[in-house]
């Protein structure tokens, strides 16, 4: 078995993913096509854990999401703006600002610490989904994830794509429908689903 990158996120409900996928059109019409959202191969969402895994521990990882999952009751989250931000190669990326609740925050901590024996940081290049050139920013965000960009440091955010987008009315609150356990594509997109798990409303 070989080890793989993983996302652990969750899933917004169909109009905030159509919401997403609409103005991530309009990014790829001005700004290129290496994000381009989707509802089947590229999917919206927010991250909660990224890492690596053993094929082999998927069914265990599973068995961890659906304990936290039974337990979980996270009530409509908000979208608080659009951020646009450089990336290592000075590269702007926009995502939806996602207001980060107390629940939220709590919820990304109980997945990171739950989920520390399965995850590691040593990704390379052949454990991201499929067999494209894989960006140096990609591997630097994985291995980077648990040290800069969790707990404290936790940025809930749904990306929308590459570019700067203008004049956009925000979608009001939305809701998560479910877990999912993704494998990672170049860009951090969530390429494969490989376990999705429902979750209860408030």
């Amino acid at each position: 078995m070989s080890r793989i990158a993983v996302d652990v996120v969750l899933l917004p409900d169909e109009a905030m993913t159509d919401k997403a996928i609409e103005i991530n059109a309009e990014l790829v019409k001005r700004f290129g096509n290496e994000i381009e959202l989707n509802k089947e191969n590229c999917l919206p969402h927010i991250s909660l854990a990224m890492g690596c895994i053993e094929e082999a521990d998927i069914a265990s990882v599973e068995k961890v999401l659906e304990e936290i999952a039974k337990e979980t009751s996270l009530p409509d989250l908000k979208v608080v703006g659009i951020r646009a931000s450089g990336n290592s190669k000075g590269q702007t990326i926009s995502v939806f600002e996602v207001e980060k609740t107390e629940e939220l925050q709590s919820l990304h901590e109980e997945v990171m610490d739950k989920l520390a024996p399965y995850l590691s940081s040593d990704v390379t290049e052949d454990m991201i989904y499929g067999d494209q050139a894989v960006a140096g920013s990609t591997l630097l965000w994985i291995k980077n994830y648990r040290e800069k960009v969790s707990f404290e440091n936790f940025f809930p955010h749904i990306t929308i794509g590459y570019g700067q987008i203008e004049n956009q009315v925000l979608p009001d609150t939305f809701s998560v429908l479910k877990f999912a356990l993704c494998h990672l594509g170049n860009h951090c997109t969530c390429r494969k689903v490989l376990v999705s798990i429902e979750i209860r409303g408030v």
